[in-house]
């Protein structure tokens, strides 16, 4: 967060980038929820709202009265702690509330919010779980992005759209990073917010190693897919080829072959695919398959946060050959707020980095992003790895 900001300015400034994010949303995109990983635009602009209300103002504010019953039943997304909730396979048939009514249910949270704020003397704990919840709706703005593209992108038209996006280039690249053999620090340390899956800042002892210093192309990609890449199961996982086969997967998310050319879906429409872009949107399962293709595989979590410094990062979230496990002396926190990120930590693999797609303010080398390895709707992408 901007640190000259006061404590309101902070939260009108994230509030307000939720609703930029939709402002060139039809009424009809606000309801669709074409897979059970995305949800409807109004669900993200209504549970954020929702958090709010039901970890600040209901138990820090006298007399707040809530906004409307039902609506910790709709925006509820898995805290087990709070009560009962819609499942989220079925956020997509939600025709009511109404996008209008969600919008009000904001209005009417921000003025209660901002009074709360001004007034209030605003303890380091709730202090906390205020930062927290910003950063909560940062998580929502990017999948927002994420889950806008995928209703769009399946849309048979192909709309344009004008969503406004971020390049975290952090670095210029460069060909290859080198890790030296050694003990490496890792984990958040700082005195600002994290998350608490970056705790506790530990060692790690890490071998020579080579990193790419810039992600793989489009055209490395095309490469892959031009030797029959996706019909080669030798270079898969066995869940990866499982995956392949069952899904007919041939290319990455939102590519399209026409007429002998690749081209993909974007928020200007459907475009040719430009060879010296990072490829976007990859499984796991993808990106494995195509550092084995080249010889190579992918970095582990550590020697990405190790050699993040001198990559250029931020363009695509990047597969890490980690899988997502409490760092030593992680402790799961006590209520809601426990529920977080601990209960997840089965089944996923970790992502490092950011994307067009996160919000500015909200990266670092430490930030641990986590999906399953099928996932590919995020901007996702690869950076290849190599053992001396």
């Amino acid at each position: 967060m901007i640190a000259e900001q006061t404590l309101t300015e902070q939260y009108l400034r994230v509030r307000t980038h939720s609703e930029a994010i939709c402002r060139g949303l039809e009424t009809e995109d606000y309801v669709v929820q074409p897979i059970v990983d995305s949800s409807p635009p109004k669900w993200h602009l209504g549970h954020t709202t929702w958090f709010w209300e039901t970890f600040i103002l209901v138990p820090n504010l006298p007399g707040y009265r809530i906004f409307h019953d039902d609506f910790s039943f709709v925006f509820n997304s898995y805290y087990e702690s709070v009560g009962k909730r819609v499942l989220r396979t079925d956020r997509g048939n939600l025709s009511r509330p109404t996008v209008a009514a969600i919008y009000a249910y904001r209005a009417y949270v921000d003025e209660q919010m901002g009074r709360f704020l001004d007034t209030s003397d605003i303890s380091s704990e709730l202090l906390a779980l205020i930062q927290l919840g910003l950063n909560h709706e940062q998580q929502h703005q990017e999948l927002l992005i994420t889950d806008i593209k995928y209703i769009l992108g399946h849309n048979p038209l192909f709309p344009a759209i004008e969503i406004p996006l971020h390049v975290h280039e952090h670095i210029a690249g460069r060909e290859n990073i080198r890790i030296n053999e050694g003990v490496y620090p890792i984990g958040y340390a700082g005195t600002g917010f994290c998350f608490d899956n970056e705790l506790n800042p530990h060692n790690v002892y890490l071998n020579d190693t080579l990193l790419a210093g810039n992600l793989v192309t489009n055209g490395d990609y095309m490469a892959f897919i031009d030797a029959g890449g996706y019909r080669q199961f030798r270079h898969w996982l066995s869940d990866g080829w499982a995956w392949v086969k069952a899904n007919q997967i041939q290319a990455p998310l939102y590519w399209h072959q026409i007429d002998g050319q690749w081209w993909h879906y974007t928020f200007d429409g459907l475009q040719p695919v430009a060879a010296d872009e990072p490829v976007c949107h990859i499984s796991h399962y993808e990106a494995d398959a195509y550092a084995r293709w080249r010889g190579q595989r992918l970095p582990t979590e550590f020697e990405w946060e190790a050699a993040a410094s001198q990559c250029n990062w931020g363009q695509r979230w990047e597969w890490t050959n980690s899988a997502y496990l409490p760092y030593p002396g992680f402790i799961t926190a006590e209520g809601a707020v426990g529920e977080y990120n601990g209960k997840f930590m089965s089944g996923q693999m970790v992502l490092r980095g950011a994307s067009v797609a996160t919000p500015d303010g909200h990266s670092r080398l430490t930030y641990r992003n986590f999906f399953q390895p099928d996932k590919r709707w995020q901007f996702t992408g690869i950076r290849l790895a190599m053992s001396v």
